[in-house]
Order: C-alpha cells, then sequence, then structure tokens
C-alpha cells in the first residue's frame, strides 16, 4: 500500500468515527465545507419540520442540522446520536443556546443501542450515516418503531468514495429505498441535489404501527375508555335510539368517543385516535 492510500484511508476512517486530533480536523471540515452545508439544510428542508414536531438525527456530525432542526421545531424537542464524542462535544457548542434551553439534546451512542424516548418522534434524518450501519434494515426498523404512525424519516446519501458518479448516487438510492421498503417504510420518494457527486434523499412514511406502537396505543385507549365510563351517567334512552344526537351542551351530557383516523394520522396525546366530542341526548 502507497503512502497515499495509507493516508486516504486514515482520512476516511476519521470521517466514518472522528476521533482525536484527526477527529477534530474532520469535523472542522463537515462543518465548514459548503457542499456539506447546503447538503444538510436541504435535507431537513425536505422534512418540512413543524413548530411543535420532535425530530431524530442519526449521525449528527458537527451538528449543522441539528442546527437547522432546532430552528424550525421551536417549540418541540430534537434529539441526535453520534457515536463520535468528538462531534458531540463541537455539536453541542456549535449549538449551545439551544442545548442550554434544552430544546435540542445530543447523545453520544450508536445507532445499534438507541436511547429510550418517552414518546415516538415525528421526524428521523440520518446524512451519510447510514452506510456505516451494520444490518441496516434492522436498524431502520428499530428506527422506525420509534416514528410515530404517519411520520416521516429521511435518509440522505452523497457518495464519497473515489471515482464517485451521478451513477454512484442512483445506485445509492435504489439500495436505500429498497431497505426502507424492507423495513416496513411505505410511500418512499427520491429526491436529488446537484452537486458533485449528486446528494440523494430518500424518504418515506410510517404508515403502519409495529406491534409496540399498537400495544401501547390500545393499552392507552383502554384506560381512556374506562376513565371516561366513570364519569358518564347511563342514560338508556340513548341505546334504543341507536345515534347520538348532537344538541345544546347546556341541556345534554358529554361523552368521548374515540375513532380511527383512516390515514394513520395522531391527534394530540390520543394516539391514532381522533377525540371527537359527541353530545349524546337524554333519554
Amino acid at each position: 500500500m502507497s503512502v497515499k492510500q495509507r493516508v486516504f484511508r486514515w482520512l476516511a476512517g476519521q470521517f466514518g468515527r472522528p476521533h482525536g486530533l484527526g477527529g477534530h480536523l474532520a469535523g472542522w471540515v463537515m462543518a465548514h465545507r459548503s457542499s456539506n452545508r447546503r447538503r444538510n439544510r436541504w435535507a431537513v428542508s425536505l422534512l418540512d419540520v413543524q413548530p411543535t414536531d420532535r425530530v431524530l438525527e442519526i449521525g449528527f456530525g458537527p451538528g449543522i442540522a441539528i442546527g437547522e432542526l432546532s430552528r424550525l421545531a421551536i417549540q418541540g424537542q430534537v434529539y441526535g446520536v453520534d457515536h463520535s464524542e468528538v462531534m458531540v462535544r463541537q455539536a453541542r457548542r456549535r449549538n449551545a443556546t439551544a442545548v442550554r434551553s434544552g430544546r435540542v439534546e445530543l447523545r453520544a451512542g450508536s445507532v445499534e443501542d438507541l436511547p429510550t424516548l418517552d414518546e415516538p418522534v415525528d421526524k428521523i434524518l440520518a446524512v451519510n450515516s447510514m452506510g456505516f450501519w451494520p444490518e441496516p434494515v434492522e436498524r431502520l426498523k428499530e428506527l422506525r418503531a420509534r416514528l410515530r404512525p404517519g411520520g416521516w424519516i429521511a435518509i440522505v446519501s452523497q457518495p464519497r468514495c473515489p471515482g464517485a458518479t451521478e451513477r454512484t448516487s442512483r445506485r445509492a438510492a435504489q439500495e436505500i429505498e429498497a431497505a426502507l421498503k424492507e423495513a416496513g417504510v411505505s410511500r418512499t420518494r427520491v429526491e436529488t441535489l446537484a452537486l458533485d457527486p449528486p446528494a440523494v434523499c430518500v424518504l418515506g412514511v410510517n404508515d403502519e404501527w409495529t406491534q409496540d406502537q399498537a400495544a401501547g396505543s390500545l393499552s392507552h385507549d383502554l384506560a381512556l375508555e374506562a376513565s371516561i365510563r366513570l364519569c358518564i351517567p347511563d342514560h338508556r334512552g340513548v341505546a334504543q335510539r341507536g345515534e347520538a344526537e348532537r344538541v345544546d351542551v347546556e341541556a345534554q351530557s358529554v361523552a368521548l368517543v374515540l375513532d380511527r383516523d383512516a390515514d394513520g394520522t395522531h391527534a394530540g396525546d390520543v394516539g391514532l385516535g381522533r377525540a371527537h366530542l359527541v353530545l349524546l341526548g337524554v333519554g
């Protein structure tokens, strides 16, 4: 192996897992290279982050996308996991104000050992990190389990291997899309950013419940239904009529009834159930 090849391999290793002095240098390059900054901002824009969204980024590097996410999710929460302690320190410094406010939480860790979150997130982002994951499909399944039904995931790749071309990027997009579909993500689409080589972003939606999400929502709904029943008097006349009449609140009793949205979206803390106030007539 030539000296040039050894240097390239060392540099590639630093970008994959930054550590030590070389890791600090790699982080500086990633933070200041114009194509990197443009790619990260573009990726965030594709996710259409809303002010109250909860967002998770895997492999956040020096924290460029984290800054964009926190700027948009001003009433939400941004989580980040990166396997490099050097990158965690750089990203925390770069996003110090949001970290101090509690809106951004950055941790050192691997995609194989994700942190436990108190509730599912609305969006997930990974930029140029999936190529380093062991068993990518399994990792995507685990990420999907942390994504709310109707939530979006975006996986970005800009191939950096020697000789990478537009064809290399297209092939990367095909591989990512196939992995997402195998992991149960649907409605996938591919977006391309004109860089050299092009950056590709594959987006998809978590349209189906995982077993854990279904069990959690069912137990939540059953508990809510039980608590509602304790508060509502038994109006026998309603059962005989067979339908609920919408009437004046002051004259009638109110019950909270859950019905499932066909598109899998959720409202508030009811999970997939959408809460409706149905005014039940007194029999």
